[in-house]
């Protein structure tokens, strides 16, 4: 069992080794490896059923491994290593942790009783013990940052899909991750919605975030991707850079799904 090296220079920050993942007899997970590089974007695509919103529930904790590792920046999630065996981390530890990873839900996750910006403070002062009047600074800098600033006061349920979306990714970023997982960011969201949300990340691409982003949304996978990952089965088929991937498919069933999709 090889211990994961912290990232440097550009290195591995998402390392997904061998990862399994059952629920009950069902086999979603089938042995994984997933590299992410520091400042890289990752996306990944695939049909429903391919395990790829359970990858990223597992790069978080949110699912637990049944056999391999996940280590971020050189740390493991959710473990600590013992010689060679793996123990789980309490509760506590495993939410320092994610800390570290936000994470971008389909249905946004807002709270709904707090405000815009209470839902981008909660966590930096709960969490990262934040003095309030410089987590609502932060939060105004980012809501600005998302074309949202005019919406401080305002409460989730007088928001489009999108302007709810944009305030999640702000929120995922109050927390200054070193990666951030979107797990079908726009799936959830009208038509004419997409564009604004995808804006978003192609902004955040372009300042160097790491990211993982899990998506249908091809157009976007080819103009902002490093890296195409196509999953099927639960595993991972193929993987390169995008023009690689999107025009020139080795896989069979690579090229089954980009003939529907496209």
């Amino acid at each position: 069992m090889s211990d994961p090296a912290p990232a440097a220079d550009g290195e591995v920050m998402v390392d997904v080794h061998g990862v399994h993942k059952s629920f009950g007899a069902l086999e979603v997970l089938r042995g994984v490896d997933l590299r992410v590089r520091t400042g890289e974007v990752t996306v990944i695509l695939g049909p429903s059923g391919s395990g790829k919103s359970t990858l990223l529930r597992t790069i978080n904790h949110l699912e637990k491994v049944n056999r391999g590792w996940i280590s971020i920046d050189g740390e493991l999630i959710g473990y600590r290593r013992s010689g060679d065996k793996l123990h789980e981390l309490k509760e506590k530890d495993v939410l320092r942790q994610r800390t570290h990873i936000g994470f971008v839900f389909q249905n946004f996750n807002l709270f709904p009783h707090l405000t815009v910006l209470e839902n981008l403070v909660e966590a930096p002062v709960s969490a990262l013990r934040r003095r309030r009047k410089e987590a609502e600074e932060t939060a105004r800098r980012l809501l600005e940052r998302v074309g949202l600033a005019d919406k401080t006061d305002v409460y989730p349920r007088q928001l489009s899909g999108g302007q709810q979306q944009r305030v999640a990714i702000a929120r995922a970023l109050a927390l200054e991750p070193k990666v951030l997982l979107f797990d079908e960011p726009t799936s959830a969201l009208d038509p004419e919605l997409v564009g604004e949300v995808l804006d978003v990340i192609k902004d955040l691409a372009h300042t160097g975030t790491t990211m993982i982003v899990v998506t249908h949304e091809i157009g976007f996978a080819r103009e902002v991707a490093d890296t195409v990952v196509f999953m099927d089965g639960g595993l991972v088929v193929e993987q390169g850079p995008p023009a690689a991937v999107l025009d020139d498919p080795r896989h069979e069933r690579t090229r089954a799904f980009l003939s529907k999709a496209l």
